[in-house]
């Protein structure tokens, strides 16, 4: 988003984490803002979050941003879940405008797999019968095995809420949404004070909601080092 800096007009990046509590209950974690998001930020973030008492990271899910892959394993040394959807939407660009939806069968058949070792050989089988005729995009595939495939290795119950960032995009498009009616923020407090205000509030409503995101039951094995609940941050 734009703001005013130095009586110049500058873009930033406003980075957001929320996540699943022991309870099974989603919550805010923390937001931050940046003109870059390369992995010197992400690491600066996920460290600020690390020192105000989250722990217990199973798993990071995000897009593809330069060098969060690395700070992920740096600060938490959790997995990193590669973002199902924008990955889907990165390797259709090379697939060609005809060849589109065969292609996306293709992969969907790995994702259609009970476990992770049969989603992994359905995988390198996609990729191989691609190779002859588009090798970039079986290269692709290659290379984002493990990170797009990671929520395969947690439970089946847990999957279709952890595979991709679309439980956050709701939020963002709220976000979005309010900040678009300012337009040019006077500076980066005042960009702090808006979407603490949003975030606190979406907060409190996951919060007092009776429906769990996860349940327990399925969250209790995966729960040996539990994720701690953060002190809330008051907006500026």
């Amino acid at each position: 988003m734009k703001v005013r800096q130095d009586d110049r007009t500058i873009s930033v990046a406003v980075t957001i984490a929320i996540a699943v509590n022991a309870d099974g209950r989603r919550e805010v974690l923390g937001m931050d803002i940046g003109r870059s998001e390369a992995e010197p930020f992400w690491t600066d973030f996920l460290r600020k979050l690390n020192r105000r008492g989250l722990k217990g990271v199973k798993l990071v899910i995000s897009d593809a941003h330069e060098g969060i892959k690395s700070a992920v394993s740096k600060v938490f040394c959790a997995t990193w879940q590669r973002c199902r959807v924008h990955f889907m939407r990165t390797i259709l660009a090379y697939a060609g405008k005809n060849a589109r939806r065969v292609v996306a069968a293709f992969i969907g058949t790995a994702f259609a797999q009970n476990d992770v070792a049969s989603a992994r050989a359905q995988w390198r089988q996609v990729a191989d019968q691609l190779r002859p005729k588009v090798p970039k995009l079986a290269a692709l595939l290659d290379e984002a095995e493990s990170d797009v495939l990671a929520y395969m290795t947690f439970p089946k119950e847990h999957r279709a809420k952890i595979h991709s960032t679309n439980p956050i995009e709701r939020l963002n498009g709220e976000i979005k949404r309010r900040t678009d009616v300012v337009g040019i923020f006077p500076n980066e407090a005042a960009i702090t004070r808006l979407i603490g205000a949003i975030l606190m509030e979406q907060n409190d409503e996951w919060a007092v909601q009776r429906a769990r995101y996860m349940t327990l039951e399925s969250v209790a094995p995966s729960g040996d080092d539990p994720l701690s609940c953060l002190p809330s941050v008051t907006a500026a």
